[in-house]
């Protein structure tokens, strides 16, 4: 067991170590004053976003860049509630380009097949999706515009974040989010990209075109981001970038329980199987291992069964290591007051790691109302 824990521990070591070294790398990118050129096809599926959907609204009325470049697309799928309402009534106040169209659906992926849907509709070179929670920020599409500008790319993950609030819950998810944006930038940073967010990643529409969209992947009712990155890393990678840009970031918002927590983060590791990328397999691995030993090592050591020293040594080193990640990605997003509950949250989060990935191995699960199969 020992020599297991050494094993484990060094691989966990190197991994984070790895993101913290690459997410250095990748430069931070300074909004320029350049005349806009691209043209955007923004994308944002909805289902019952009613409560969500002014703020977003509002974020999109603020917009810096010049309407004539850009559209928004919204995609309603199936809502029953006055999400649609909320959208017609906002189009009678604006002069952007902006419509809302019902989603096709023809697989198990409602957001997949939103989205494809979507690009049909389109009109512009550049495909950017969103999600109806979030809030974009003014100058969001600018600094797109002028990261296209200046490199060579076809396709680019932005930067997203939640919003602050004083319950621990928030604050606990905050800090999960952070670290999954350390390493995607870090990963991005080693050139292994891996991750990515739907709610603010850009590709043109002539590659999801050659791509074939989604084809392959609709049977798993998420990853409508991770599945298509995968195929530009394995077609594109050099035209594969990360926008590490402060007017770029994205926020929205937390979940509101824990149930609803859980319920997103079976989501998402429902999808993991599927995966194509093997460093985003491995990564997986040996993140979940760790966790694991944590709660083992500590089982075992209650039970004199494994020296209680050695289990705080393991724990000093996740300990450490894990704050450095969070650290850089905190201060990147302005929000290193996040850092006050890091150890609240550092001592759940194995628990809260090992139980969503136990539950996700069960075949269904639910998200806004549906049933899926894993």
């Amino acid at each position: 067991m020992l020599l297991i824990s050494i094993f484990i521990t060094i691989g966990y070591l190197v991994l984070i170590g790895g993101f913290v070294f690459g997410f250095d790398k990748i430069k931070l990118f300074k909004l320029e004053r350049v005349p806009s050129k691209t043209t955007f096809s923004v994308i944002i599926p909805f289902r019952n976003e009613a409560e969500n959907l002014p703020d977003l609204l509002e974020s999109i009325a603020l917009l810096e860049y010049p309407n004539h470049l850009f559209e928004i697309i919204f995609i309603d799928d199936e809502s029953d509630d006055h999400s649609a309402d909320l959208i017609m009534t906002f189009l009678a106040n604006v002069q952007s380009d902006i419509k809302v169209i019902k989603n096709n659906r023809i697989s198990n992926s409602p957001k997949k097949d939103a989205i494809a849907t979507a690009v049909e509709h389109s009109k512009n070179k550049w495909i950017i999706t969103t999600d109806a929670d979030c809030i974009l920020p003014k100058y969001w599409l600018d600094s797109f515009d002028t990261f296209i500008q200046q490199t060579n790319t076809k396709c680019i993950a932005a930067p997203i974040t939640f919003t602050n609030s004083s319950r621990f819950l928030d604050q606990f998810q905050l800090l999960d989010i952070l670290s999954l944006q350390g390493a995607t930038i870090g990963g991005f940073g080693i050139n292994k990209p891996f991750l990515c967010n739907g709610a603010n990643f850009g590709y043109e529409k002539a590659l999801f075109q050659e791509l074939n969209g989604f084809k392959g992947n609709t049977d798993i009712a998420s990853g409508d981001d991770i599945f298509l990155l995968e195929k530009v890393a394995k077609t594109h990678p050099e035209r594969l970038h990360y926008l590490k840009s402060e007017e770029a970031i994205v926020k929205t918002q937390s979940q509101p329980s824990w149930k609803d927590l859980i319920s997103q983060r079976i989501r998402w590791a429902a999808k993991t199987s599927a995966y194509n990328n093997w460093f985003g397999k491995i990564t997986g691995l040996i993140v979940l291992l760790m966790n694991a030993l944590v709660i083992s090592t500590l089982l075992l050591s209650i039970f004199n069964l494994f020296n209680f020293k050695i289990w705080f040594y393991i724990l000093i080193i996740k300990c450490n290591i894990d704050f450095f990640l969070i650290y850089k990605s905190a201060s990147f997003f302005n929000q290193k007051a996040i850092l006050r509950p890091f150890i609240f949250g550092f001592i759940i989060y194995p628990f809260f790691s090992f139980y969503v990935a136990f539950i996700s191995l069960l075949k269904t699960y639910k998200w806004k109302g549906r049933t899926f199969k894993k």
